[in-house]
């Protein structure tokens, strides 16, 4: 691992009480700009880019208010290696994201984030390009 942990910021993974409110308010108020939608899983997710820096992703399966960001990094496997000899521990993972094998964790305050390795970088965008996808979600 480099002197700092984490590649780059990818998400924000915010938390949803109303999807279509949630959805209108970050495309129509904000203007964000729409990435991706899909409901799939039992889940509605959809990825708003609103500024500089990570995505947005709203997420009708996540409690809210919750923020969890949600970091790359270079090699998932090292990492997780190398943070579990300093005393880490995950909460969930590895578990499957559109990018890549994913681990949750809290820090000592019970604050929520993940690390993902991006060996899928466009699945998501790639996957809402093709009209034949029955999960996305179009508006």
């Amino acid at each position: 691992m480099s002197s700092i942990p984490f590649n780059k910021l990818m998400f924000l993974y915010i938390g949803t009480l109303d999807f279509e409110s949630d959805f209108h308010y970050y495309k129509s108020v904000l203007g964000g700009k729409l990435h991706w939608a899909f409901d799939r899983f039992g889940a509605k997710v959809a990825a708003f880019k609103i500024g500089e820096g990570p995505l947005i992703l709203i997420a009708d399966h996540l409690t809210a208010p919750t923020c969890m960001p949600i970091y790359e990094v270079k090699d998932l496997d090292a990492t997780v290696m190398e943070l579990r000899n300093k005393g880490w521990k995950e909460e969930n993972g590895p578990i499957g994201i559109p990018n890549g094998p994913c681990y949750t964790f809290k820090d000592i305050s019970g604050n929520s984030f993940g690390i993902f390795e991006n060996k899928r970088p466009t699945v998501a965008e790639d996957s809402y390009r093709d009209k034949d996808n029955e999960y996305q979600i179009i508006k």
